[in-house]
């Protein structure tokens, strides 16, 4: 029976250059993060990856953290369809030998999952969002 409030996913990544180099993890979802959150010790299991950009970030408690941002990833939820995305490394500490994979919104979005907090649980959104495309149509 899940913890109250935390859903945990199971997840597949994998290197998109190099499929031989990839991981399989638990993921919290935790729709205040944006991207997949790794351990920076485990950059070295998907390979080599091309680092795009270093960011600063402002963690729950108000503290700051340094990441970096690497890809591109093959990245899959347990029952829902992989996606192509980056992954944020960071540097973490393990909590009783485990350390807490973040699952971000960004993620849950381009895999069509949707939170259900009643059953603790993901769901899949057969339709994505998309705001008005036809020519000449101002959205509103």
């Amino acid at each position: 029976m899940p913890l109250m409030g935390r859903i945990i996913v199971p997840l597949k990544i994998e290197n998109a250059n190099d499929s031989r180099a990839s991981l399989q993890c638990d993921a919290l979802v935790d729709t205040g993060a944006s991207y997949l959150v790794l351990p920076i010790a485990w950059k070295s299991r998907l390979g080599e990856l091309r680092a795009t950009r270093n960011v600063e970030l402002e963690l729950a408690d108000q503290s700051n953290l340094s990441g970096e941002i690497c890809g591109p990833v093959l990245i899959q939820i347990e029952g829902f369809p992989p996606i192509y995305n980056e992954v944020l490394f960071i540097d973490m500490k393990p909590k009783n030998g485990t350390y807490e994979v973040l699952l971000g919104y960004i993620i849950l979005e381009q895999s069509q999952a949707a939170v259900d907090m009643v059953g603790h649980r993901l769901v899949y959104v057969k339709q994505m969002d998309l705001k008005s495309v036809i020519p000449g149509h101002v959205a509103t």
